[in-house]
């Protein structure tokens, strides 16, 4: 009888367990959650992220099956999917999840509006037109930045051109692309010869960010330059731009020792040049304007008797760092230095050096010297002597 009665009890809990369920998985350790991103702003054409990894349970256990088209049939499946939508409207999208006893779905319902993929129009501006250079004249206006730095009354206790400048960029003209979007950033590679961040790209550096922005310390020189754009959809365009940077010195109503000595008397004035063929940093010409007297007014001929001795000749040299001489005005006859613009009893002598001769074939670039010699006997009051560094 004690046996027989275990056996009942033995059987009712069998029963039982099968009349609960116990053996089949509880529903609720199975559901069905995503995010979608973007939430919001969907757009035709645009790619679309759905995240399942917050579904239960996360062991690894679920299958994931995805209906994005409102048809009740699978477009996907995986825990993390993309889709895009070719026309606009609205669409139910289902997410059914399974650890293959029990199954929960969750539909959300998404608005998908048409709208052009406008790519940003990134501008990088230029120099405005009317702008003048040093001499006052009407400087050149096009795709680029023409800045002058104008030095045109020196010291001739510094005979040696340092200068810089800062030049201000304007993106103000770049578009978002359409008008409901917006520039989200700005951002200014300002050595495209160096990849900074190391990515790999050496003109998508981040030198400056900002609409508008100020590039400080510039020498003189040519430098190319980009501007990248992002708009608010994340969508970029750049824009390549070349700052040129132009330079003018002058010296003015300064004396020059003379010739009484049998060595010639010289005056050096100093200068940096560059011609990197590899960065686009080239010079087109360096050149010395010099503007001195015909006749030194308190001249005294305790030489020659014949006046000769008074006639001044004064005249400019150009040497690179290494003292060689690339060229002089030495050859340019009297009679020649008075003609054209040259003032009434004035002489004038110009020193054109080329970028030919800053080439690597010639006398290089670098540190660059344009010496003033008299060799006459008598000193002189000059009247001028500039300097310019021209790049554009």
């Amino acid at each position: 009888m004690k046996h027989y009665l275990m056996a009942l009890l033995f059987l009712a809990g069998t029963l039982s367990g099968c009349l609960t369920g116990e053996d089949s998985t509880d529903s609720s350790s199975v559901e069905a959650v995503f995010t979608i991103d973007p939430s919001g702003n969907i757009i035709t054409h645009h790619t679309v992220s759905f995240d399942a990894s917050s579904s239960l349970p996360s062991n690894g256990a679920l299958t994931y099956k995805w209906d994005f088209t409102s048809d009740g049939s699978i477009d996907e499946t995986g825990r993390n999917v993309e889709w895009s939508y070719t026309s606009a409207g609205e669409y139910d999208v289902t997410l059914t999840v399974s650890d293959s006893t029990t199954s929960d779905s969750q539909t959300r319902t998404i608005t998908v509006v048409d709208a052009d993929p406008d790519d940003p129009v990134a501008n990088t501006g230029a120099t405005p037109e009317g702008g003048d250079d040093c001499d006052g004249e009407e400087a050149s206006s096009g795709n680029y930045y023409l800045i002058y730095i104008c030095e045109m009354d020196r010291e001739l206790s510094n005979k040696r051109i340092e200068a810089t400048t800062n030049v201000m960029l304007d993106a103000s003209e770049s578009s978002p692309g359409s008008g409901d979007d917006y520039i989200a950033e700005w951002s200014w590679d300002l050595d495209l010869q160096t990849d900074l961040d190391g990515d790999g790209d050496f003109k998508n550096d981040a030198d400056l960010s900002g609409e508008s922005v100020e590039w400080k310390d510039l020498s003189p020189g040519e430098y190319k330059i980009r501007l990248t754009v992002t708009n608010g959809a994340g969508n970029t365009d750049y824009d390549d731009v070349t700052v040129y940077v132009n330079y003018a010195g002058r010296w003015n109503d300064f004396e020059i020792g003379g010739n009484t000595s049998n060595n010639a008397i010289d005056m050096d004035f100093q200068f940096t040049v560059v011609n990197d063929q590899d960065n686009g940093n080239t010079i087109r010409s360096a050149r010395g304007e010099l503007v001195y007297p015909e006749i030194d007014e308190d001249c005294t001929d305790v030489v020659l008797g014949d006046g000769n001795n008074c006639r001044a000749k004064l005249d400019l040299y150009g040497y690179n760092d290494t003292d060689e001489e690339a060229q002089n005005t030495s050859a340019t006859p009297l009679e020649q230095r008075t003609a054209g613009d040259c003032d009434e009893d004035n002489d004038c002598v110009w020193l054109q050096l080329s970028s030919y001769q800053f080439s690597d074939s010639t006398f290089q670039d670098g540190d660059w010297t344009i010496t003033l010699r008299n060799e006459k006997w008598n000193d002189l009051v000059v009247e001028s002597l500039t300097i310019k560094l021209t790049y554009k």
